[in-house]
């Protein structure tokens, strides 16, 4: 059964990573009618995280070419860089043997590519800045089924609000090339709206940020993609630190197979969004947050979520 259960959880969350639904919120749900035997505790707590670790393997596997910076193309590199010398003095020397390499790596890289990169991480700043100061804290006031249900409902509006007054205006960036670091930084700081809260979805924060400054639905669903890369490896470190690598066995074979499960599924999901947004907007997202978020509360009243 505890199998069972690691592979709908890894559905769930290969489903949910991607689509503006909040794959998060989804697990907390799911964790409300359905946990795991024979675990220690505080595993859940980091399988929810680092399972994630498998849809964002999806992403590396099917956008590769895309954010490898170590391009084949030679005509896209840096051009080589100018060594610093290597005379006989100690410290020049030392200082030398230090940058050298690194000089080297850098005429290899693809400066599209890593120029792409650069904007990555500034997008990444407020959510790590705040997460490592306010994760435990932030997980102890919102991580909850009623927070979840609220988060859900609010950002379904705003998906409905954001796509009407979207409709029929012309893209500012529709290459991501094109996208500028105050962009960048400017999603990030919509990303720190689903760090904090639960239920409002990473890419369905940073895809509203985007779209309200003017960038396409097809560039912001890539950026979302790629942005996911550097912040659920550093959240999936932070977990498995806080948890420790002592895991039992059924512990370690649940987390794996929920890991690739969430992988299989993530890469048929990604394609399909990717087609979907080409004809369709993000509307049919929010109607479904609304409706799963008023179907939360009035199950909470009952008292089978807490």
């Amino acid at each position: 059964m505890e199998i069972i259960k690691a592979i709908i959880f890894g559905i769930v969350e290969g489903i949910t990573e991607w689509l503006p639904v909040s794959s998060t919120g989804h697990l907390i749900l799911f964790k409300a009618f359905m946990q795991f035997k024979g675990v220690s505790d505080g595993f859940f707590e980091m399988f929810e995280v680092v399972i994630q670790l498998g849809a964002i393997f999806a992403v590396v596997a099917i956008y590769f070419h895309d954010i490898w910076p170590f391009s084949k193309d030679k005509s896209k590199n840096f051009k080589a860089v100018k060594l610093l010398p290597n005379p006989d003095k100690k410290i020049t020397s030392v200082i030398a043997a230090i940058f050298n390499p690194i000089l080297k790596l850098a005429s290899h890289m693809n400066r599209r590519i890593t120029c792409l990169w650069g904007k990555i991480i500034v997008a990444c700043i407020p959510a790590t800045i705040i997460g490592l100061l306010f994760d435990e804290w932030f997980e102890k006031l919102f991580y909850n089924p009623t927070c979840v249900a609220i988060a859900l409902i609010v950002f379904g509006i705003a998906f409905i609000v954001v796509e009407n007054w979207h409709k029929g205006r012309d893209a500012r960036v529709d290459n991501i090339g094109n996208i500028t670091y105050k962009d960048a930084l400017i999603i990030g700081a919509f990303q720190l709206i689903a760090a904090i809260f639960p239920g409002v979805s990473r890419s369905g924060a940073t895809i509203i940020g985007a779209l309200l400054i003017g960038i396409s639905r097809k560039v912001s669903a890539e950026f979302t993609f790629y942005l996911a890369i550097p912040v659920m490896f550093g959240a999936s470190l932070l977990k498995l630190l806080k948890f420790g690598l002592h895991f039992t066995g059924l512990e370690f074979v649940i987390l794996i197979i929920g890991m690739i499960v969430a992988f299989a599924v993530s890469m048929f999901i990604i394609k399909f969004l990717m087609n979907y947004i080409k004809k369709h907007d993000f509307k049919v997202f929010g109607i479904y947050r609304i409706v799963l978020g008023i179907i939360v509360l009035l199950i909470g009243f009952t008292g089978a979520l807490k």
